[in-house]
């Protein structure tokens, strides 16, 4: 198991990465004194194939233990849910000092995390991530939000969790629709930070989608450590460092809000979105054509889209103005300089954009 320390001063917190680490996760909870009950957020899918063994190791740990599930979809991660949820919490905390287990992907960390940041001005939570993407990206860092009709993530906080606990075990029985959207962010980390990620992705891109659990560990522990560095420098985001965490996500957020979050997935709308921040770098003459072909070659192999097909073009480019990282009316993204460097640029030209988008549909 390997231990990656996300150092925050008084919100510092361990990330572990390791194969088995669910079947003492009670234990490893105990010791961090969050409270005397467990209330675990999932889904019935991710219960019926974690919940016995999750529910024995928590109460061997003496924990009282309860189970909140929430549809397996996107729409789950809204004020809706986030209001029925705390409803129920509310009738179970009673009496308790209750911490909040996420176990599941990310709209599942994304809306535990956004529960208990508000639930009583804040009580502590547990990130458990199974899918890919959640345990390189969503379930560090502390973004906790929910979506509104009009973009994705519009309401919520920065609130770190007390822990990440990564088994990529989990990962093994996930399906390759899912371990493709995961691989599309450890490529973002490749193509933002390391360019030796980067490489052995294009090496072992097999391995990873069979499900090779050493390939995997690699992978997130990786991954991991290269957001903890960024998230210890730039926590909320005030610095303009952790920004770099974007690539890709502006037009990105923008396709899956146009689709209203039917038509791809988050990890292929985030493909998508790099290709087109690669198209825009390129236009903008901020990088050669080596590094964004290198990037699309490695996309179209691992089986993420590589052209637009599902959502429309006038869609995108209105969505894309609800986008975070606009300042005032100034738009900002994250674009290529070469592999494992980018450059924060405000202010793209709107007619870049759309020849960019009309390319690439």
């Amino acid at each position: 198991m390997k231990t990656i320390t996300v150092n925050l001063k008084e919100r510092s917190y361990n990330i572990l990465v390791g194969k088995g680490i669910a079947q003492n996760i009670g234990a490893i909870i105990r010791r961090l004194k969050l409270g005397n009950s467990a209330y675990i957020i999932t889904n019935a899918g991710i219960k019926r194939r974690y919940g016995t063994s999750l529910r024995k190791s928590l109460l061997k740990a003496r924990l009282e233990v309860k189970f909140k599930l929430i549809p397996d979809t996107e729409e789950s991660k809204s004020l809706k849910t986030a209001y029925s949820v705390i409803e129920d919490l509310t009738s179970f905390d009673r009496n308790k000092h209750i911490f909040i287990v996420a176990l599941g992907g990310g709209v599942v960390g994304d809306l535990a995390g956004f529960v208990a940041s508000v639930y009583k001005r804040g009580i502590a939570y547990v990130q458990v991530p199974t899918t890919l993407l959640a345990q390189v990206d969503s379930a560090i860092g502390g973004k906790t939000a929910v979506d509104l009709r009009e973009a994705k993530n519009l309401v919520g906080a920065f609130y770190q969790p007390r822990l990440v606990a990564s088994d990529v075990r989990m990962l093994a029985s996930l399906p390759l629709k899912q371990i493709r959207a995961g691989l599309a962010e450890v490529i973002k980390y490749g193509i933002i930070s390391d360019a030796a990620l980067f490489t052995y992705i294009e090496k072992k891109y097999k391995k990873i989608l069979s499900a090779n659990l050493e390939a995997l560990e690699f992978i997130v522990s990786r991954c991991s450590n290269i957001k903890a560095k960024i998230v210890e420098r730039d926590e909320k985001e005030a610095r303009g460092i952790r920004t770099v965490l974007n690539f890709g996500h502006t037009l990105g957020h923008a396709i899956e809000a146009a689709g209203g979050y039917k038509g791809y997935n988050h990890g292929e709308a985030v493909a998508l979105g790099m290709l087109l921040s690669c198209d825009i770098s390129e236009r903008m003459r901020l990088s050669g054509t080596g590094a964004a072909k290198r990037i699309e070659n490695l996309i179209r192999k691992v089986g993420l889209p590589v052209k637009i097909s599902k959502v429309s073009f006038k869609r995108i480019i209105k969505a894309h103005y609800r986008d975070k990282k606009f300042i005032g009316a100034r738009n900002r993204f994250v674009l290529l300089r070469g592999i494992g460097r980018t450059k924060i640029v405000e202010d793209v030209p709107l007619a870049v954009i759309k020849e960019t988008l009309a390319a690439r549909m």
